[in-house]
């Protein structure tokens, strides 16, 4: 079936679609531009970029663009243009993913009768375990929106086999209210429930939009703002690090004069990286930048790449950013993770998770992630709370609230191996 999907939505219209006859070259929008630059597009929708895939493997595809679009606009936003993305947009969306799907699966309230075992690997023909699921899904998430298409179903109608399907194979319109989705020119059954094929997660709906909204698409002027001094700042430091300057010239001088000394003077500390200048006859040479910090625009940098950070919900001290100096200040990194997890993961994991217990499970069974893989406390606190929950006796049954053996599996004390994370019930 997932190979089936994938067929549809990459291959072209089929051959008795007509294109538009028009001549792309003689009607707008196509003369924007000079003709020699017209570039039309690819008249049955898609352009193959790039050698032949391996056998096996689906083509990249990428959705053309027409004359007079923008060269620095890409199509579409951000879900599968991941080169799009500053470094720091990237490194916030791997660290949350990352973290997200270091954090096992449990169920919380399931039967011990339930069918669960896509808890170890939702579909074992695309990934190789539920870790590289989870970051796949919490990576689409943090770009707007993540959908997942069932491939195979328990006899209860609930979805055995599951993946993520990128967003732009994926088409959603508003239909009096509903949202329709298809997967290149079919129709799948979208929504929440044992029926859907497709579910959709969207980081933010609206009733009057058809797709979801990320963090992303409210600052993607500053993504692009930190692109774009990135790139200066690179291009200044491939350029010799030479700043603005003037070159003053004794008495008069013409136009032709100018140039040749600016020529001579930039192939001069081209050529000769580090290396003191030497001037003669009277010239003078004076900076128009005071240092380099000013030069690279380096606090601009930081603050535009902090609010970035801030957006995704990630403190700027874990992805290298100076912590500011203000007053919230973290006595240690636990503190750090603890925030870390409140402010950031937890919303996220709550949304995201509490939508796939709606579409895999029974009412009343949730799956939920495991957080004390990511803030685990230090050993000596997670023995002072073992000692007093081992305190807490039940009046009725004489019963700790955790018993030495919970305390010795909780810790890996044992030589036995843990529960497998298949049989997925917190007891």
């Amino acid at each position: 079936m997932a190979a089936r999907w994938s067929f549809r939505a990459l291959r072209p219209p089929p051959d008795d679609i007509v294109p538009n006859p028009n001549d792309p070259l003689s009607v707008p929008p196509s003369t924007v531009g000079p003709d020699q630059l017209v570039t039309p597009g690819d008249l049955n929708g898609v352009v193959f970029e790039g050698d032949s895939p391996p056998a096996g493997s689906p083509p990249v595809v990428w959705p053309s663009a027409w004359s007079g679009w923008p060269s620095d606009w890409w199509t579409p936003a951000w879900n599968g243009r991941v080169s799009a993305l500053s470094d720091t947009a990237w490194m916030c969306i791997d660290l949350n993913s990352s973290a997200l799907a270091s954090m096992p699966p449990y169920l919380v309230g399931a039967a011990a009768s339930l069918s669960t075992d896509w808890l170890g690997n939702p579909d074992p023909e695309f990934y190789n375990c539920w870790d590289e699921f989870a970051k796949d899904l919490f990576w689409a998430y943090h770009t707007g929106e993540a959908f997942l298409l069932a491939t195979a179903r328990y006899s209860t109608g609930y979805p055995a086999r599951f993946h993520v399907v990128p967003a732009w194979m994926v088409t959603v319109e508003l239909d009096q209210g509903y949202r329709v989705y298809r997967i290149g020119d079919q129709r799948v059954a979208g929504g929440v429930g044992p029926g859907s094929d497709l579910l959709h997660i969207p980081y933010r709906i609206t009733t009057d939009v058809a797709r979801g909204q990320g963090p992303l698409d409210a600052g993607a002027a500053r993504v692009v703002a930190a692109e774009t001094l990135t790139r200066y700042a690179t291009q200044l430091a491939s350029g010799g690090g030479i700043p603005h300057s003037i070159l003053r010239l004794p008495g008069e001088g013409n136009a032709q004069q100018a140039a040749e000394l600016k020529a001579q003077w930039v192939a001069a500390r081209l050529s000769s990286i580090g290396e003191p200048a030497v001037l003669a006859g009277g010239i003078e040479w004076e900076p128009t930048q005071v240092n380099p910090k000013d030069m690279a625009l380096v606090e601009l940098q930081q603050l535009n790449e902090s609010r970035i950070c801030s957006m995704l919900g990630v403190p700027p001290f874990l992805v290298g950013l100076p912590s500011g100096g203000d007053s919230m200040t973290y006595s240690n990194v636990t503190q750090i993770f603890d925030f870390h997890w409140r402010s950031g993961l937890k919303p996220k994991a709550s949304a995201v998770m509490g939508t796939l217990s709606n579409w895999l499970l029974p009412r009343g069974t949730r799956v939920e992630l495991n957080r004390d893989a990511y803030i685990e406390p230090e050993p000596l606190q997670r023995a002072q709370t073992a000692q007093i929950l081992n305190s807490i006796v039940d009046p009725a049954t004489g019963q700790p609230a955790l018993s030495v053996a919970e305390i010795r599996a909780a810790e890996r004390l044992d030589n036995s191996t843990p529960v497998p994370v298949s049989d997925g019930v917190l007891r």
